[in-house]
């Protein structure tokens, strides 16, 4: 048999159907890592300045400062992953790393010394770049790289990215309320063990139960790309850029909403406990939402899918701008923008598997961990932005912990709602030049994966 149809019959084999149960494992990784993100993009700015007394725009600036060093680890990461041999694969051997590390980092981060502000600002700095810059990194790049070497199959793809956007979505819903419970009842140190333990415990599953199928053959080993050839191919590919835009200005939008949202709670409305409703309010209809996705996107496209939600979140967002203490129209407003972002979240990473294939098909190199980096860098630009911005809003209207103005209470329901509906309008412009999907045809065909 020739070297060409040796290879056909590889990529054939690897257009495999995912079990339920394998989606249910691959999406445990997201539920894991989304303890973390829920925790730095809900309660972290909080924590920094109501509870460690730190400055607001001193944090600001170092979310910001941490996302250059992001940039360099996702992409270094990216290269290691594709350069990674094992019997278990490329990705699993660094899910299985990152879930102790992940423990660790939850506790440490939750725990500022009492000390000068230089020395809290320090001690921020160093436990938020070993868990957003480091650990993170690890866990981000090869879960989102797992699911392009669990099967070439685009259905298969498309149904397991959104069994993880509902576990992802499920895992925000419950943390997210039960952060608040927890800290009011046993403080922060308690809480971060609680946390630890449990993103440690999910980000196992996959690393344990998951498989690769794709590129386990021999002949694809001995033909990986060095990386002074993955990375300009990687950099020429429109899609890494635009899927990188997306899950940046996605993350914006919602951590900068959530940033917001409890503040929003101590301030506009003065109910803090108010926090675990919107939370929970915020997280269930995008979970709902998701379980029509297989359905639409196999029917229609991702990308429609992905535009009518962006166009929710303007919608939701605006209502929540104009709100103010008008309780029902809050919780409209929620709940319309948490029906859009879900498919936002499922497409971004169906659409970095297809990036890959598209990769392949162009340029002859295969980079499932450099693409995957374009999700990462996109998610932790966007979140460390989002928080940045909450934090730099506040600052400029001198907003210190127990004092209430009027230019305040102006600046939160602006950052709360106006912001997020801006930033939805521009996240609607990217998803229309995501058109990745009319090539798939011709992928399958070229690489050798059609169906029969």
């Amino acid at each position: 048999m020739s070297e060409m149809n040796k290879q056909v019959t590889e990529e054939q084999k690897e257009l495999v159907k995912i079990p339920l149960r394998t989606s249910i494992a691959y999406g445990c990784g997201a539920a894991g890592g989304n303890i973390m993100s829920t925790l730095l993009a809900s309660f972290l700015l909080s924590y920094y300045t109501d509870t460690a007394g730190m400055a607001a725009a001193a944090i600001g600036t170092m979310f910001i400062v941490c996302r250059l060093l992001d940039g360099v680890t996702d992409l270094l990461m990216g290269g290691i992953v594709d350069r990674t041999n094992t019997k278990l694969g490329k990705c699993r051997p660094w899910i299985l790393v990152s879930a102790p590390l992940m423990f660790l980092g939850i506790v440490l981060i939750l725990h500022v010394p009492d000390t000068t502000q230089g020395g809290k600002l320090l001690y921020a700095y160093l436990t938020y770049i070993f868990l957003n810059c480091i650990v993170y990194t690890i866990l981000g790049i090869s879960h989102t790289s797992l699911l392009a070497r669990m099967t070439r199959d685009s259905k298969a793809r498309n149904t397991t990215s959104t069994v993880s956007s509902i576990l992802n979505n499920l895992s925000g819903l419950v943390i997210g309320s039960m952060i608040t419970v927890l800290q009011l009842n046993f403080g922060w140190t308690i809480t971060s063990v609680i946390l630890g333990a449990l993103s440690c415990a999910l980000i196992l599953i996959p690393g344990i139960f998951c498989h690769e199928v794709v590129g386990m053959s021999e002949m694809e080993k001995k033909q990986q790309a060095p990386m002074k050839e993955q990375l300009p191919a990687v950099l020429r590919n429109r899609y890494f850029w635009i899927s990188l835009l997306i899950g940046a200005v996605t993350l914006f939008v919602n951590a900068n909403a959530i940033a917001a949202q409890i503040y929003y709670c101590n301030v506009v409305l003065q109910d803090p406990a108010y926090m675990s409703v919107l939370m929970a309010v915020g997280q269930a209809p995008g979970v709902l939402i998701l379980f029509v996705m297989p359905w639409f996107v196999n029917r229609y496209s991702k990308r429609n899918f992905m535009t009518i939600g962006g166009v929710l979140m303007v919608i939701g967002f605006a209502l929540c701008g104009m709100a103010g203490m008008n309780r029902a129209l809050l919780l409209t407003g929620i709940i319309i923008r948490a029906v859009g972002i879900g498919p936002m979240f499922a497409g971004g990473y169906a659409f970095c598997a297809d990036a890959a294939d598209y990769g392949e098909w162009k340029f002859g190199i295969r980079s499932e961990g450099m693409m995957a980096a374009s999700q990462s860098i996109g998610a932790k630009v966007g979140i460390g932005l989002g928080s940045a911005c909450t934090a730099w809003i506040l600052a400029a209207v001198n907003y210190v912990h127990g004092q209430v103005s009027d230019a305040v209470v102006s600046a939160i329901r602006f950052d709360f709602g106006w912001l997020g509906a801006i930033g939805s309008a521009v996240l609607i412009v990217l998803v229309l030049f995501m058109d990745v999907e009319k090539y798939l045809p011709e992928i399958r065909r070229s690489l050798g994966t059609a169906k029969d």
